[in-house]
């Protein structure tokens, strides 16, 4: 998956609202960060300032967040999308550090103060165990009173909203059609994206791709977060900032590491 796309990854998410997103997780490291926290103690400051983008893709939020002066770790499964991370991070001359690696076996040289996952990164792991696996790996890489700022599409959202729905869009170096098929029983989101991108010649060159994503319910995240040692500190509707409902279709977690 993001092989080929990742060359028209953030055209096609230029929509996305990055500023918001910065300035929330700017806000809520301040609010509920290892500085916020009385459990902490004393810290180390390299720890406390070292964040890691969990599921990075091609780098955009992570080098904003570099930017704002935050000691950056991207990892993401994708190749190709840290290919182009590494570029903006080259011209920028961050010293953002990117690894290849599945969420589900992060490894990491020191503990850290913030781990981010955004944009749906989380969706992508269908099972339970694997989600498990993912938070016990965070609980043991985050520092003492550390935090993990997430977010998940619901089921409301893959069930009632783009389930078995069609996206096309044109743009003048590429078009896709994006195609989704929802499965009730497994909660499961399978869509297919092909994607045609223009060549210098003026040729387009046909791509395909398969993705799937699996709904979660905020009641099955709270459970694997206690199992896994982290505290559930607080859960927002992405949408209203406010409390989560059963019509909310992003929701955003921010979590602790505990005693």
């Amino acid at each position: 998956m993001y092989d080929k796309f990742s060359m028209i990854y953030d055209i096609l998410m230029q929509d996305v609202p990055y500023e918001k997103w910065l300035l929330r997780i700017i806000n809520w490291i301040k609010e509920y960060g290892i500085s916020s926290n009385r459990k902490s103690g004393d810290y180390d400051e390299d720890e406390k300032n070292l964040v890691v983008d969990l599921g990075c893709g091609t780098g955009t939020l992570t080098e904003m967040l570099s930017n704002q002066g935050y000691d950056m770790i991207g990892i993401d499964n994708s190749a190709s999308m840290l290919s182009v991370a590494a570029a903006k991070r080259d011209e920028s001359e961050s010293k953002t550090l990117y690894l290849c690696q599945d969420m589900r076996e992060m490894e990491l040289y020191s503990t850290v103060g913030t781990v981010v996952c955004v944009c749906d990164s989380l969706n992508y792991i269908v099972a339970e165990d694997d989600i498990l696996k993912i938070f016990k790996l965070v609980n043991n890489y985050l520092y003492l009173g550390g935090i993990f700022i997430f977010d998940f599409n619901t089921v409301y959202k893959y069930r009632e909203i783009i389930g078995d729905t069609t996206i096309a869009e044109n743009h003048d170096c590429c078009s896709f059609i994006w195609e989704n098929y929802y499965h009730f029983e497994e909660r499961i989101n399978e869509y297919e994206v092909t994607f045609f991108i223009r060549e210098e010649s003026g040729c387009f060159v046909k791509c395909v791709e398969n993705h799937i994503q699996k709904g979660f319910e905020l009641d099955m995240i709270k459970r694997l977060l206690a199992a896994s040692g982290l505290e559930f500190v607080i859960a927002i509707d992405d949408e209203s900032d406010g409390a989560p409902d059963d019509r909310s279709e992003r929701i955003v977690v921010i979590a602790r590491k505990g005693d």
